[in-house]
């Protein structure tokens, strides 16, 4: 498992460097983690940039972890924030969207950010680090490295970040071999490991032989799994390999943290905008990148390289919709 520490330090060192400067009051920011804030992936990726923008602008905090994505239960916890007092509440992950455009309407004297999120209002705005992009990569990647000519997917809960994800690392796969199968699962939860590690093992049992798995605290069932079959996986959030190399093979970074510091930022330097939404992608590297593992040779490297480029130019499109057939949950 990843320490909180080491895990601080790979989010923090992936954000961009800042001149803003904090205003003379301090701000009040408050953020909704729908999840836990030590899950070595999404949400901890939010709160330790919620950190690093309490200690680089000096703002106050303020935070509630923990509540399950049901509409009524993330609205509830908003609008407590709101009574809190705060200049800025940010919902992390597009699983606060409907919630999120409720209380802002609510409360019209309050900034609101969604992370992740595809939602605006006259005090609302989304801040969205595009994961698919790097998902693409992974796809592209899985399709050049497998050698059963299977893959797999895995995610948790059913939102729309990682359901672009999902159709983006299948549309990678398929751009680089549509011959190359997909087995993808959203199991309904990011954070069971038993249940994570159930799906993995019925999977490899299918000749996966690589998994991309875009879960939270979960993905240590699939972590286990892969060194138990020796199968390779790939990570996302933060650059997995570094973390542990003898299982990971590449990572799609997404550090989903920066649109939370970004948020704070505009809000201490006076910039914040409501009604858009704000998109970061593979031309901001420290945001966004597939990150490789030694394993990985320089010709495959250098394709990899290539289709950035080409996503970047606009002259490949990374498709974020799928429609196909999904690996059931094993009983």
């Amino acid at each position: 498992m990843l320490t909180r520490r080491s895990f601080v330090a790979l989010a923090s060192a992936a954000l961009a460097p800042t001149s803003f400067l904090c205003a003379a009051e301090k701000k009040r920011v408050a953020a909704l983690f729908a999840g836990r804030i030590d899950d070595n992936g999404f949400m901890q990726s939010g709160y330790s940039a919620l950190e690093l923008a309490q200690d680089r602008f000096g703002l106050e905090i303020s935070f509630v972890q923990g509540v399950r994505p049901e509409k009524e239960l993330l609205a509830s916890a908003l609008r407590d924030l709101a009574r809190s007092g705060a200049d800025l509440i940010v919902a992390h992950g597009g699983q606060n969207n409907a919630a999120a455009q409720e209380v802002a309407a609510e409360f019209p004297e309050i900034a609101f950010v969604v992370t992740q999120g595809g939602v605006k209002g006259p005090n609302l705005s989304s801040y969205e680090v595009l994961q698919e992009h790097s998902a693409f990569l992974a796809g592209a990647l899985a399709a050049l490295s497998t050698k059963t000519g299977t893959v797999g997917h895995m995610s948790g809960i059913r939102v729309a970040p990682g359901l672009k994800g999902r159709a983006a690392f299948i549309d990678g796969v398929r751009h680089v071999d549509p011959g190359v199968t997909v087995l993808t699962n959203f199991s309904g939860n990011q954070d069971d490991n038993p249940l994570s590690h159930r799906i993995a093992s019925a999977m490899i049992a299918q000749k996966v032989d690589i998994i991309f798995t875009m879960l939270n605290a979960g993905r240590a069932g699939v972590t286990d799994a892969c060194r138990e079959k020796q199968v390779a996986q790939i990570g996302n959030v933060i650059d997995w390999t570094k973390v542990a190399p003898d299982v990971f093979i590449a990572s799609a970074v997404a550090n989903s943290g920066l649109g939370l510091f970004n948020a704070a930022a505009d809000v201490v330097d006076g910039s914040f905008r409501p009604g858009v939404i704000r998109q970061i992608g593979l031309e901001q590297p420290d945001a966004v990148r597939l990150a490789v593992g030694p394993s990985i040779d320089a010709t495959t490297q250098g394709r990899i390289k290539q289709m950035s480029d080409e996503i970047i130019s606009g002259r490949l499109e990374v498709h974020t919709t799928y429609e196909g057939p999904e690996f059931q949950t094993p009983a």
